[in-house]
C-alpha cells in the first residue's frame, strides 16, 4: 500500500509539472471546462492498419464472407463509434460532429512494407472528422479507426485468426487554439490509399 501511495504521489508531481489539463492540482481527474473556448471549425484525420493474409483480403474485396460486405459493415461501426467517443472516454466532451467519414485502402500482398511472408497483406483505414464545437475532435478521429478496425477483425476472424491491427495514429488536425497540427515523419501506411 505504501508503494502505491508512493507511486500515485510521484505520478501527481509529474502530472502537475507537465501540466496535463485532464488533472486537477490534487491530481484527481477532471473534466476540463471548455466555457470560454470559442466554437471553431474544427477537423481530425486519423488512420490505422489491419495486417491481414492476402487470402483473407480476397475474400473480403470479392464479398466472400459469410457475414456479408466487411467494409460497409467496418465503416458504420466507425462511424457510430465516432459518435460514441464520449461515452468510451470518460473525460471526453460530447460535441456537435458534423461530419465522420470512414475509407479503407485494401494493400495487396508482396509489399516490402508489408513484411517477407508473399501471404501479408493489409488494410489502411483512414477516418476525418468535422466539428463545429470548443473542443477538438482528435479522440473521435482515433475511435472511428480503432472500432473500425476490430469490426473487420470480428467480421474476419473465422478465417484468419492471426490478423493484427496497428500504426493507429492521428495525422492531421486543424483548428482551435493550438491551430493546425500534421505529424511530422509519422508512420502513415504506405500505398496508394485508393479508397473504398
Amino acid at each position: 500500500m505504501r508503494r502505491m501511495l508512493a507511486c500515485a504521489a510521484m505520478s501527481t508531481s509529474s502530472k502537475q509539472e507537465v501540466g496535463l489539463s485532464h488533472v486537477d492540482e490534487q491530481g484527481r481527474a477532471r473534466m476540463v471546462s471548455v466555457s470560454e473556448k470559442p466554437e471553431t471549425l474544427r477537423t481530425a484525420k486519423a488512420c490505422g492498419r489491419v495486417r491481414l493474409r492476402q487470402s483473407t483480403l480476397a475474400l473480403i474485396l470479392s464479398g466472400g464472407l459469410p457475414k456479408g460486405d466487411v467494409l460497409q459493415v467496418a465503416r458504420l461501426a466507425g462511424i457510430v463509434a465516432a459518435k460514441k467517443t464520449a461515452d468510451l472516454i470518460p473525460l471526453c466532451h460530447p460535441i456537435r460532429m458534423t461530419q465522420v467519414s470512414v475509407d479503407f485502402s485494401p494493400q495487396e500482398a508482396n509489399r516490402s512494407d508489408l513484411g517477407e511472408d508473399p501471404e501479408d497483406a493489409a488494410i489502411d483505414i483512414w477516418a476525418t472528422v468535422t466539428a463545429l464545437d470548443r473542443t477538438g475532435v482528435e479522440m473521435e478521429a482515433l475511435t472511428a479507426v480503432s472500432v473500425a478496425a476490430l469490426t473487420l477483425y470480428d467480421m474476419c476472424k473465422a478465417k484468419d485468426r492471426s490478423m493484427r491491427i496497428t500504426d493507429i495514429e492521428l495525422v492531421e488536425k486543424t483548428g482551435g487554439r493550438s491551430g493546425t497540427y500534421k505529424k511530422e515523419g509519422a508512420d502513415v501506411p504506405a500505398g496508394d490509399h485508393k479508397q473504398m
